[in-house]
């Protein structure tokens, strides 16, 4: 008999952390300075293509950016793996900066 009132214990205390853990995981994706860091390499995507279709870039230019831009997200990825799922504020102002860099090069 206690040894079922353990295991149902057991079980609740087990669905109880996954719960926590999973709605953990969730919150970090959706972290402040991660969500603004992406938002901007959204808007930069976007812009090079505006800019390519527009003709005021090359195929190649676009490529680079694009190529840079994917190299700001998989660092992104990587801080925040680093960070149980969220990015420090050095590592968004580090990321900032990049970002920065490729904006500027965007329609030039």
């Amino acid at each position: 008999m206690n040894t079922k009132l353990l295991t149902l214990a057991l079980i609740a205390f087990l669905g109880i952390s996954t719960s926590s853990f999973a709605q953990a995981g969730r919150w970090d994706q959706i972290h402040p300075r991660r969500a603004e860091v992406n938002a901007r390499l959204n808007n930069q995507d976007r812009r090079i293509h505006e800019e390519r279709r527009e003709g005021e870039i090359s195929r190649g230019q676009a490529a680079r950016l694009h190529r840079q831009d994917r190299n700001i997200r998989r660092e992104e990825r990587h801080m925040a793996a680093r960070d149980n799922g969220h990015i420090t504020r050095r590592d968004q102002a580090r990321l900032n900066r990049q970002e920065n860099r490729v904006s500027r090069r965007i329609g030039h």
